[in-house]
């Protein structure tokens, strides 16, 4: 009787963690308001109670307290017994102006453009398109009528990006005076870094003309070294030695991805190199971060999704590339360079 009773007690302790599961959601919520309410500035020079991070943020003491001993118990800020509230060093990260800050790519990461759409994704399995029903458009068009809003998908992205290129530069070794191109770059943030760290080099930057009007290359201070090219990666690209793809392709789907290719493939010398970078999925049950991108991917842009190794090699194939290396970088990001064939 008393081993059934343990039996009932293990499985009753299962079916409590799945019950946990699904309130995770309140864990980005709180993760978000400590991003919104900007609360690591609040405590950069010294640790501060509920009471007066709500004098500095005209907010409500008590809600305050009960988001950061949440954020405290996930190992986001620390306290001393829920009295004073501290940075510890992931908390440092939020901070506005910490060289690696994650504030904005956090607020991207956790905007309603994901959250709604995930909100839906048994959605899909009827192949119903959630975003579009919810936004009236598809994810980029809603972006490029909202690119001027303060915590936009660009600038989130430019966040993303200063973290993951650190690892991705570490793990690429360029040739000298060469011309880099990096496709769909966004606000160049890739594209600086690559500049910065290799000064022989020479970059272009392509993507559409909404975005590429706040590109942040004049950070370089050397404006002969870079050039904007806007228009459309299903049409036409620059010519370049090495061509960039980083989160472009889990972006569409793949015959959008086969006409992104077959794009650079014609532009491209015979000599040119193209580096894919971005996440693949591992063989395997382990936790990934790709894995759930890759549900970001289906439930807000259309017909999008993460790819494995092989997924990898099939789309190169096809598009007349061969695939010549896979890196690790030492984070959740993979470099694929692919030459033409």
């Amino acid at each position: 009787m008393e081993q059934k009773s343990t039996v009932k007690q293990q499985s009753l302790k299962s079916a409590h963690y799945v019950l946990q599961q699904a309130i995770g959601f309140t864990y980005q919520g709180a993760l978000r308001a400590a991003a919104e309410l900007k609360l690591a500035d609040c405590l950069v020079d010294k640790a501060k109670t509920a009471e007066e991070l709500a004098l500095e943020t005209n907010t409500d003491a008590k809600i305050l307290k009960r988001i950061l001993r949440t954020l405290v118990s996930r190992n986001i800020f620390t306290t001393d017994g829920n009295v004073n509230f501290a940075l510890n060093p992931e908390a440092t990260f939020l901070c506005s102006n910490h060289p690696f800050s994650v504030r904005q790519a956090i607020l991207m990461l956790t905007d309603k453009t994901f959250w709604l759409p995930a909100n839906n994704l048994y959605q899909y399995a009827y192949g119903n398109n959630s975003f579009e029903e919810i936004f009236g458009m598809p994810f980029f068009d809603y972006w490029e009528l909202h690119i001027n809003h303060p915590d936009n998908f660009h600038n989130g992205m430019s966040e993303l990006s200063r973290v993951e290129n650190e690892f991705v530069l570490n793990s690429i070794k360029f040739p000298e005076n060469i011309t880099v191109a990096d496709i769909g770059g966004g606000t160049g943030t890739l594209l600086l870094s690559v500049l910065k760290r290799e000064p022989s080099l020479k970059g272009i930057l392509f993507d559409t003309e909404a975005v590429l009007k706040k590109h942040i290359l004049s950070q370089l201070n050397d404006d002969t070294r870079w050039q904007l090219c806007s228009g459309s990666f299903f049409e036409q690209c620059p010519e370049a030695d090495i061509y960039l793809l980083k989160y472009i392709t889990h972006d569409w789907s793949d015959e959008k991805i086969q006409q992104i290719l077959h794009t650079i493939h014609k532009a491209m010398k015979p000599s040119s190199k193209l580096l894919i970078i971005d996440n693949i999925i591992p063989e395997g049950d382990q936790p990934y971060f790709g894995k759930e991108m890759d549900l970001i991917m289906m439930t807000s842009f259309s017909g999008a999704s993460e790819h494995t190794q092989s997924e990898f090699s099939t789309l190169l194939s096809h598009a007349n590339f061969k695939m010549n290396n896979v890196i690790s970088t030492g984070c959740h990001l993979y470099i694929i360079e692919a030459v033409p064939v």
